[in-house]
């Protein structure tokens, strides 16, 4: 497909379509990546150019085929207990903070759920322990359809858990047999303190929260600096005074007017 024309007009057309909809913010030296990205999916749908999908995009009837679009353009690489210097603090924390009361997180951008589900494992081992009560509950959003329907049925490649202890996995997981074999099932004991919802974080949100803890992790990548700061004071009105905000360690300061104390490199605390 590398000779499938794509010219600059197209491309900006793209990158509107992409920024109107969803936040996603591309600038020219992203146009060879849109390029390698939706040229193999234009030849699948048997179409000869950038503009013929273009039109496709533009149709407000083909909600799913734009949904295919963003799904290609944003990348969901991830695993279980990514950043665990992240569930370490969780872990000192909740019990100290929250005692026995009930607990709120949000995973806002959750993608295929191993965050969720790992948040979920480390409360549930809290409440075995009886650090925290059994009052406690995760959501997780995604602005992506497909993950979401990935996460609810909770099968994962065998390595995306790699960073899962032996007891863990004996407590909460099934591994695949025969023809399932390398792949594992989360139990129903997990998948069920997990509620899942398709959210886009650039539209109104209200009517959810508050929540004691809420990942941000890996998202903001993809959206321009103001909507980064609006996205993100957005999402900390929800969060309790008092509560933490986990960035991806490797995003540096947290885009936002709303107070915050830095805990740890990647975790805050929203001022009291």
């Amino acid at each position: 497909m590398a000779n499938l024309a794509f010219s600059d007009p197209e491309f900006q057309r793209i990158a509107d379509l992409m920024y109107q909809a969803v936040g996603l913010s591309y600038n020219a030296s992203k146009k060879s990546l849109i390029h390698s990205r939706l040229a193999p999916r234009i030849q699948k749908l048997g179409l000869g150019s950038f503009a013929d999908y273009i039109l496709i995009l533009e149709d407000e009837s083909e909600a799913a085929e734009f949904q295919m679009a963003v799904d290609l353009l944003t990348t969901n690489e991830t695993y279980f207990f990514r950043e665990p210097k992240h569930y370490d603090l969780l872990q000192q924390e909740l019990p100290n903070s929250a005692g026995k009361a009930a607990l709120s997180v949000w995973s806002a951008a959750s993608s295929f759920g191993d965050e969720a589900y790992s948040t979920a494992m480390l409360l549930s081992d809290l409440q075995i322990a009886g650090r925290i009560g059994p009052d406690w509950s995760i959501l997780a959003t995604d602005i992506s359809h497909r993950v979401l329907l990935s996460a609810k049925e909770a099968v994962y490649p065998q390595d995306r858990l790699r960073a899962v202890s032996p007891e863990r996995l004996r407590r909460y997981c099934l591994r695949g047999e025969g023809d399932s074999e390398g792949q594992v099932l989360l139990q129903d004991k997990i998948r069920q303190r997990v509620q899942f919802g398709q959210l886009n974080l650039c539209k109104d949100f209200g009517g959810l929260g508050p929540f004691d803890v809420i990942f941000l992790r890996n998202v903001l990548i993809y959206f321009d600096p103001a909507t980064k700061v609006d996205v993100v004071d957005r999402v900390l009105a929800l969060l309790k005074p008092g509560g933490l905000f986990f960035l991806g360690t490797a995003e540096g300061r947290v885009p936002c007017k709303t107070p915050l104390q830095t805990v740890i490199p990647g975790a805050f605390r929203k001022a009291v």
